[in-house]
């Protein structure tokens, strides 16, 4: 886990310069069809990142969309009318069966269907008209990492595509930002010493931060086994925050943009309840906090942020479950591809 998270800089890197070409092509090609909806299927860390590309879709491109429930397809059998429907099925393996039964059953229906995986080789981009290669290369370790950030950029640049826009520029900055980060291993060991007795934990977020706090809840999780409840900030308000207390820590990714404007009302209710608040996201924001992390913003689009905002998430968890005498390489119980129908 750690030799692939230390790979990301490089994985960035490789995709923008060897990989977006081919992701422009697919993106004419889907636009050329003018799809009215947009339906995104995943499970797990993949979700995560569909539930990144459903912000840039709705908010980039104004386009509706939507999270598939795949089980309505392979436990119910529906089939619905999915004719002018583009249906982005995001998967690191992409070998899980309901993934590959519900993008068949897709394009049989009319959809078009695109598989955003680590495989071209896989069943998933057999069963599908268009596939995009995220090149992250072997990922060996069970919890995913490289393959997260990948998927978010190869999806950002997608969306870019389909708008006629070139994502280049905006991401041109995220290797080298990416490996500064990772520099600051220190930073983030003080941390995990912060947290490694924590009982529980809650991550939130708002806009294009929340999957980030999604996903970084689930990386503590599947590795620590600490239970890290993920909340969008708006959510956060409506009731969850009663549980909220001085003792449980909060972690807030704090993007630098709307969704950080919006989630401002969240940590003022948090500071006023007296919350352990550690912060990752700019210094204003984690100056203001009980403990955070740094990240730097200035001259950064808002929207590709979360590729920055999960790598010290992503060695938090390392580095807790690592203090917590636990083995991040092998948490129980799971497998690197799960056999879900």
């Amino acid at each position: 886990m750690s030799r692939e998270i230390r790979e990301q800089p490089d994985v960035l890197r490789r995709l923008l310069d060897t990989g977006a070409g081919r992701i422009q092509d697919v993106a004419r090609q889907v636009a050329a069809r003018g799809p009215r909806f947009v339906l995104l299927t995943a499970r797990g860390t993949s979700d995560n990142a569909a539930l990144y590309a459903k912000y840039l879709l709705e908010i980039r491109l104004g386009m509706p969309c939507g999270l598939a429930s795949m089980s309505t397809t392979t436990a119910y059998g529906a089939r619905p009318d999915l004719r002018d429907v583009l249906v982005v099925t995001v998967s690191q393996s992409g070998g899980s069966p309901d993934l590959v039964a519900s993008t068949k059953a897709a394009r049989e229906a009319g959809a078009i269907t695109l598989a955003v995986t680590n495989n071209p080789d896989s069943p998933l981009a057999a069963v599908s008209e268009h596939h995009i290669d995220i090149m992250a290369g072997p990922e060996k370790a069970l919890p995913a990492t490289k393959t997260y950030t990948a998927s978010l950029l190869a999806l950002y640049l997608f969306v870019e595509g389909l708008r006629g826009a070139d994502g280049t520029g905006a991401a041109a900055v995220l290797p080298g930002l990416a490996a500064g980060l990772l520099t600051r291993q220190d930073e983030i060991r003080t941390l995990a010493s912060r947290y490694r007795f924590a009982g529980r934990m809650v991550i939130t977020s708002r806009g294009y931060g929340y999957p980030t706090a999604k996903e970084a809840a689930l990386k503590l999780m599947e590795t620590s086994y600490i239970p890290a409840l993920s909340y969008s900030g708006a959510d956060l308000l409506h009731g969850p925050l009663a549980m909220v207390d001085n003792v449980s820590p909060v972690i807030a990714v704090v993007t630098d943009g709307r969704g950080g404007l919006a989630l401002q009302p969240v940590l003022d209710r948090l500071r006023g309840r007296g919350a352990d608040l550690m912060v990752v996201g700019p210094e204003a924001q984690v100056a203001e906090a009980s403990a955070g992390f740094v990240l730097p913003t200035a001259g950064v689009a808002e929207e590709v942020q979360p590729i920055l905002e999960i790598l010290p998430l992503q060695l938090l968890a390392y580095e807790v479950t690592i203090a917590r005498g636990q083995d991040p390489d092998a948490p129980r119980a799971l497998a690197k591809v799960t056999q879900t129908r």
